[in-house]
């Protein structure tokens, strides 16, 4: 990929739902607006002909396109749709690229909710780089990526706070912290919140002197509790790796990303929702000796989910752009 691969970022579409990264630098979703950023300014592996191209970007932003264009209790998305069909209108009576491949060629980054139900006509034929990866709602396994979704604090150091504590500073057993979203996390606090010392399981964490903060939690944690809500992306399972917290993933259809390199089993626990029930003694059965091995794994996977200011070599930006390019070769190449 880093000899070869050439990408054509389209200069259609209007400020502030294309081309306008700076929008989304901050926030749960983040990683559109940091790959717009990193893959804009790269020299490597942009081209300015689109002849040399191997990969067509539209670069839009989900998120800024529901904050701009949707009706605050509608209930409909048609304008979104409506939209997205017009651009991709737009660039195929314009250019014959999307024509001769039918799309194939071409990807998005889109980490919104809606972003699946969105892209599903109009651009459902591109490599959809999508952070809700759920094989039942209609996310394409071999077709579109599962793209990390990434919660960052400051656009000026998206490493801010990077890191945790050793295990053996770490004696909590089990954390989470999120609201009430989805008949998972309903079961997870019916059968864990304020029931048992070592899971330390809320709702709500209360903000006071005396009380630690969410950060602190998941550094003090063994193991991070990432469940779904009404859909199966969470920032979770990053802001564990994050702070070097073993990810324990609870949420039955989700595809994690970089699954083709990366052995998640070697440094997460993955967890079916009908076990909630049991999870403490499923993360109890689990050995010291295999626990630290998935801590130290963690670490060793981090740099993988990892933001920078400009990008470096294995980081996010480059894994991402390496599943997307993965697809579109092997699609080809189903031989590979």
């Amino acid at each position: 990929m880093e000899k070869t691969l050439k990408v054509y970022i389209y200069k259609e579409g209007d400020k502030p739902i294309f081309h306008q990264p700076e929008a989304m630098l901050t926030g749960v979703y983040a990683s559109e607006g940091w790959f717009m950023k990193n893959i804009k300014e790269s020299k490597h592996f942009v081209t300015s002909n689109p002849e040399k191209a191997h990969l067509f970007y539209i670069p839009f932003s989900s998120r800024v396109l529901q904050l701009q264009l949707y009706v605050p209790g509608s209930h409909s998305k048609k304008n979104l749709i409506q939209y997205l069909k017009n651009y991709v209108h737009r660039i195929t009576t314009r250019y014959n690229f999307w024509n001769r491949t039918d799309g194939s060629d071409h990807f998005l980054v889109a980490c919104h909710d809606w972003a699946t139900y969105e892209t599903r006509r109009s651009m459902d034929s591109c490599i959809r780089a999508l952070c809700n990866s759920d094989v039942k709602e209609h996310f394409e396994l071999g077709k579109d990526v599962p793209l990390p979704e990434t919660f960052v604090h400051s656009s000026e150091n998206p490493l801010r706070g990077l890191g945790g504590r050793p295990p053996s500073q770490r004696p909590i057993l089990a954390f989470f912290a999120g609201r009430m979203h989805g008949e998972a996390r309903s079961t997870l606090f019916q059968h864990w919140e304020n029931k048992d010392p070592d899971m330390k399981i809320f709702r709500k964490l209360q903000k006071s002197e005396n009380k630690m903060s969410y950060a602190n939690y998941m550094k003090s944690s063994k193991y991070c509790i990432c469940a779904k809500g009404y859909e199966v992306s969470t920032p979770r399972v990053v802001e564990d790796i994050f702070f070097e917290c073993v990810p324990v993933i609870i949420s039955d259809n989700f595809v994690p990303p970089f699954f083709e390199i990366l052995n998640w089993g070697s440094f997460a626990v993955f967890i079916q929702e009908k076990d909630i029930p049991n999870l403490k003694n499923i993360l109890l059965s689990i050995s010291k000796r295999r626990y630290l091995v998935m801590y130290q794994r963690v670490k060793k996977v981090q740099h993988h989910f990892l933001w920078h200011i400009k990008p470096v070599k294995y980081d996010i930006f480059h894994m991402i752009l390496h599943s997307i390019w993965y697809n579109r070769v092997s699609r080809v190449n189903p031989s590979i």
